[in-house]
């Protein structure tokens, strides 16, 4: 991975943090402990399948690999040396046919008894632009494909021309239609030149810490696990790290999507490819290259950019049967009219480029909209299938939950001072790295904790220690771990939670309830899918039965399985299909793989979940945002009447043109100005999804749907709304 020292101004509008993977808050805190079922099974495949991608025009839409060295994402050549050849080869070589044609004309215009030689001028451009074609037409009849139709009906008009005598025809109607190649391959590199360019965030050189603590400048595919580096202000964050020293503000908009800068402190995990904003930083590296967040979301990307939409594979599935179709056509035309001109318009009108592009340019355009809003899809089949979702099923823990336990509320004992509760606690609990403790320290600043001497640790129910200032002992913890240091505790106030005390000097402080808490969108979120048709809304989890009715009855879910198993989550999604429903599987951990795999489409919260969530899931949410899911679904329904409309225009322009040619109102030439002015049509129409921009604070929050007292079940099928 890289630190550059100072970002490329253009850095693309792209792309992953989330949560993994569930807490055990029973250590320090006075409660039951939380089930978030067994952990599912690694080894599963994935339900969907990723085609590989197509080859043409020397273009190897395949393969490639994103990521040129071990430690590195380097950026590769969008094109290798053997197809840049072959495309600069039929540039020069269309460019001489070209002169030619311009030569033959001027001597049949200007020359007297110049008709021979305007003809062998003629032939020559014919030939030079005619070889490549023929050539790419013989491979396409070992590899068919939709492009391979394009160019066995090409040399098949090529073939015709020669054989009329027609060889202006010959040569032009190649010309023309490598203007719809270049059109058609630039989509397909601009898409490949996105994911180049996130690899390329990371390159550069860094500043590493030795171990006497002086700078030495490296590249960045020298860092190896445990490298310490400095960022000032203005440095791109080279691998992901946990921060040793400092505070400051990180951009996370290459990687997120998100335009608020994040804040971080010590101890705060920080992704490649973000950029430092204020202060001064020492990272200690954790991942590299490919491990890293940036690394799985230019994989994710590459794997979304080969697969093939279903529509594309619908129309290769009849391609041969459509070469024949034409082929009989223009036999046809010829038998009927005589006319060779007339059925090779035909021919070159039957070409199908608009309706090759119909598909494959809106979910390229889709893909990059996702990645702007901070969403990953995995394949363009889920952008449709996405759209037909009408149920939800919700994971709680990291998913409609923070993931990690909040201060709720602090009870001082007698009247006494809350912040003073607070500041005494969050200073204990600094001594720790329990998920208990660790929420407590969050709240008080470094410089404002209290000076302890003498912290221990005692076996999982607490921290005690010695104030400085010989205010005597300070303990915080379980109630046990009070009543063994002699403090009179009184009774445990009612909480769902984990409930902490604390003590000074051998009296009773007060006690503070933690939880986890909703996230602040997700009532907001749900409200949304539930106006987008998604009515029925379910939270599964393994947690306890009485938190996960909070949880629900905050958020307006009405259906509710709690301490459940992954194998009972996955049954809960099994259920819905059979009742009929699409439903859209949200989660983030490990134990949610088997019921993300199972859903009409499953979403990763964030991708800095379990690598089993990623590898189950079709979208992964890169800022764990759950308002981006109603975002996906206004697109990916844009996106299919983008591809309808598409395909509508792609096929209506081919017959109509093809009609034309067939009565003879167009030859061979314009039938191929035609045939691009089709493609164009489609190109304008797929571009006009990229307008599509619906930030997160715009999402208009319908008023939530009216909600019943939640039915908690105990591994139980939900009842029906």
């Amino acid at each position: 991975m890289s630190t550059a020292m100072r970002p490329d101004p253009a850095r693309p509008a792209a792309t992953t943090p989330g949560h993994a993977g569930a807490h055990d808050h029973g250590h320090h805190g006075s409660h039951g402990h939380h089930d978030h079922g067994s952990h599912a099974s690694a080894g599963q495949g994935h339900a969907h399948t990723h085609p590989a991608g197509h080859a043409h025009a020397g273009h190897e839409h395949g393969d490639d690999d994103c990521c040129g060295h071990v430690h590195g994402l380097g950026a590769p050549e969008l094109l290798d040396v053997r197809a840049r050849r072959i495309l600069a080869l039929r540039l020069t070589l269309a460019v001489i046919a070209a002169g030619f044609l311009v030569l033959a004309l001027v001597v049949r215009t200007w020359v007297a008894d110049g008709a021979d030689i305007a003809d062998l001028l003629a032939a020559v451009a014919a030939a030079l632009v005619g070889i490549p074609t023929f050539v790419d037409a013989w491979k396409s009849l070992r590899q068919p494909s939709l492009h391979g139709v394009t160019d066995q009906l090409v040399a098949a008009a090529l073939l015709a021309a020669w054989a009329s005598g027609d060889l202006a025809s010959a040569a032009l109607v190649p010309l023309v239609m490598v203007i719809g190649h270049v059109l058609e391959d630039r989509s397909l590199l601009g898409s490949r030149e996105a994911i180049a360019a996130l690899g390329r965030l990371t390159l550069g050189r860094v500043r590493r810490l030795r171990t006497d603590g002086s700078v030495e400048e490296v590249e960045s595919a020298a860092l190896v696990r445990g490298d310490r580096l400095e960022l000032r202000a203005g440095d791109r964050v080279a691998a992901d790290g946990v921060v040793r020293e400092g505070s400051s503000s990180l951009d996370t908009s290459s990687i997120t999507g998100e335009s608020v800068p994040a804040e971080v402190a010590v101890g705060d995990a920080v992704d490649a490819g973000t950029i430092n904003l204020s202060g001064r930083l020492v990272v200690e590296v954790t991942r590299l290259g490919r491990e890293t967040t940036l690394g799985r979301v230019v994989e994710l990307m590459r794997d979304a950019e080969r697969a093939k939409p279903p529509i594309t594979r619908l129309l290769e599935k009849h391609a041969q049967s459509y070469l024949v179709l034409v082929l009989l056509t223009a036999a046809a035309t010829w038998l009927l009219t005589g006319n060779v001109a007339f059925a090779l318009a035909v021919l070159v009108a039957s070409c199908p480029c608009a309706l090759v592009l119909a598909a494959p340019a809106t979910s390229i355009a889709s893909l990059a909209v996702a990645a702007r809003h901070g969403v990953l899809v995995r394949g363009t089949a889920f952008l449709e299938e996405l759209a037909e979702v009408d149920a939800v099923v919700l994971d709680k823990t990291g998913t409609v939950t923070l993931g990690e336990l909040r201060l709720l509320k602090a009870l001082p004992h007698g009247g006494g001072d809350a912040a003073a509760l607070v500041r005494l606690a969050g200073s204990l609990g600094a001594a720790s790295s329990h998920p208990v403790s660790h929420a407590l320290a969050r709240g008080v600043a470094v410089g404002d904790r209290l000076r302890l001497d003498d912290l221990q640790e005692g076996g999982g129910k607490g921290v005690w220690g010695r104030l400085h200032d010989g205010g005597g002992e300070a303990v915080m913890g379980r109630r046990e771990l009070l009543v063994e240091r002699g403090v009179a505790v009184p009774e445990l106030p009612p909480h769902d939670g984990p409930v902490v005390g604390v003590a000074r000097g051998g009296n009773f402080v007060g006690w503070l309830l933690l939880a986890d808490e909703p996230r602040a969108e997700a009532r907001e979120a749900l409200a949304d899918l539930w106006s987008l048709g998604l009515k029925r809304q379910l939270l599964v989890t393994g947690d306890r039965r009485a938190v996960a009715a909070g949880i629900a009855g905050q958020l307006g879910i009405d259906e509710v399985a709690a301490e459940v198993l992954p194998e009972q989550k996955l049954e809960k999604v099994m259920q819905e299909i059979a009742a009929g429903r699409r439903p859209l599987v949200v989660g983030d951990g490990v134990n949610d793989a088997l019921a993300l795999k199972a859903g009409a489409v499953g979403v990763a919260m964030g991708a800095r979940g379990t690598d089993v969530a990623l590898a189950s899931s079709d979208l992964v949410l890169m800022s764990s945002d759950l308002r981006r899911l109603g975002t996906c679904i206004r697109l990916s329904r844009k996106a299919r009447r983008a591809i309808a409309i598409n395909v509508a225009i792609g096929l209506g322009w081919t017959l109509l043109v093809l009609a034309l040619a067939a009565v003879g109102k167009v030859g061979a030439l314009v039938a191929a100005l035609l045939h691009n002015a089709g493609t164009l049509a489609v190109l304008a129409n797929a571009g006009r999804l990229l307008r599509f921009d619906e930030l997160p604070h715009e999402v208009a929050a319908p008023a939530p749907p009216p909600t019943a007292v939640p039915g908690v079940t105990n591994g139980a099928a939900p009842g029906a709304r």
